[in-house]
């Protein structure tokens, strides 16, 4: 069966999307479309701009998820998933290139996600940081002995096995960092970042994007989307919406989410979007499945 997965921020470079801007009448329109919906140039930064100023998280999701959706929607008949699934922001993606969220509405909620996610990186600042090389259990349990009242730090992407991404206060992932490494962790990484996705730092984020999603339309999509916050498979809108609601506080459950959809069948994914980051996760959590990229 085929799967169609869809990265998150952090794909993104310079160029992205050019080529098929360039070479489909259907990528020209939607882009174009973009620009009109947003309000601003995104073509120009994406297709011409600095990396700076295409790692604005206000630039960068929107980006994402235009190449991402865009690259989708110009394969054609190619295009025939059985089931789909996103990584984080990458969700949204999923959830357009499936029929459930119209273009402009997905891109409209994308938009919205990025600005209030900004917003709650400047209330309540935070970081994350990568740690590689150790089991699932010991980096949660580290997690938990640091966490304490006004200083959290969680487990935020499950990205395969031995590699998972924490999230919280600074001082918190600075002490969690240390306590890794003593614990035999290869690497403790802090990322460049300045927010503390996927943890509750960014509630005020998801009291704001719940807002949009709930006075947005969804509709069932034509597969199964496998979602971040329990990684299982959905089709009913009402679900699919709480879910994508949940998602801004809660873990992204890749390595789940990959085993359910090859538990359910898949066994050839393709991932639609900028960059091989999934395709590399997909590899390690399971060597006997397809796995390539749409171009």
């Amino acid at each position: 069966m085929k799967a169609f997965v869809f990265p998150g921020q952090g794909a993104q470079f310079v160029g992205m999307g050019k080529d098929l801007y360039e070479q489909n009448p259907l990528a020209k329109e939607l882009f174009d479309k973009a620009n009109e919906v947003l309000g601003f140039d995104i073509t120009s930064i994406m297709f011409a701009g600095t990396a700076e100023e295409l790692k604005q998280t206000k630039v960068t999701q929107p980006a994402v998820f235009l190449h991402s959706v865009i690259s989708a929607l110009c394969m054609g008949d190619d295009f025939a998933p059985e089931m789909v699934a996103g990584h984080s922001l990458g969700e949204f993606s999923a959830l357009v290139a499936a029929g459930a969220l119209s273009f402009e509405d997905g891109l409209k909620l994308v938009h919205a996600r990025a600005l209030a996610m900004q917003k709650a990186c400047e209330v309540a600042p935070g970081t994350m940081a990568a740690i590689i090389g150790l089991a699932d259990e010991k980096v949660e349990e580290i997690c938990a002995s640091v966490s304490k009242e006004g200083s959290v730090v969680i487990p935020a992407n499950y990205n395969c096995p031995g590699q998972l991404v924490i999230s919280g206060n600074v001082e918190a992932i600075n002490e969690a960092c240390e306590k890794m490494k003593e614990a035999g962790a290869k690497r403790a990484l802090p990322l460049p970042v300045s927010g503390a996705f996927h943890s509750p730092l960014m509630q005020p984020a998801k009291d704001e994007l719940q807002a949009a999603i709930e006075q947005t339309t969804f509709k069932a999509p034509v597969c199964p989307v496998y979602q971040n916050v329990d990684a299982k498979p959905y089709t009913d809108p009402v679900a699919i919406k709480n879910n994508l609601i949940a998602q801004l506080t809660s873990s992204v459950r890749w390595t789940d989410s990959v085993q359910h959809m090859i538990a359910d069948g898949a066994d050839d994914f393709t991932e639609c979007g900028p960059g091989k980051a999934l395709q590399g996760m997909i590899g390690r959590i399971d060597k006997t499945v397809a796995v390539h990229g749409i171009e």
